[in-house]
């Protein structure tokens, strides 16, 4: 059954008295095993969320520098298509 605060209830072990105290430490090196467990969870995701920030901010860079890439080229392919059409419209000499 779980505790007041969510936590299950660890009982002494059921036999005669001199196991209830091994029961308790149990349960709390038990818990203490599992925060350690937690701790390294948190850690590992902390260090996940990182490594997913960066890789956002580089990929944001590449696209942004993709982008103006595709700018230029464009703008030049105008200028190129314009230069053709001047030199098409002058008379053969």
């Amino acid at each position: 059954m779980a505790g007041p605060n969510g936590e299950p209830h660890v009982t002494g072990g059921g036999g005669d008295g001199d196991d209830s105290g091994d029961g308790d430490s149990f349960g709390e090196e038990e818990y203490a095993a599992i925060n350690s467990m937690l701790d390294q969870i948190n850690s590992c995701l902390d260090h996940l969320e990182e490594k997913n920030d960066y890789l956002h901010a580089c990929l944001k860079e590449l696209l942004e520098s993709n982008r103006q890439t595709r700018l230029e080229f464009q703008q030049q392919s105008k200028q190129q298509n314009m230069e053709t059409d001047v030199q098409g419209s002058q008379p053969p000499v």
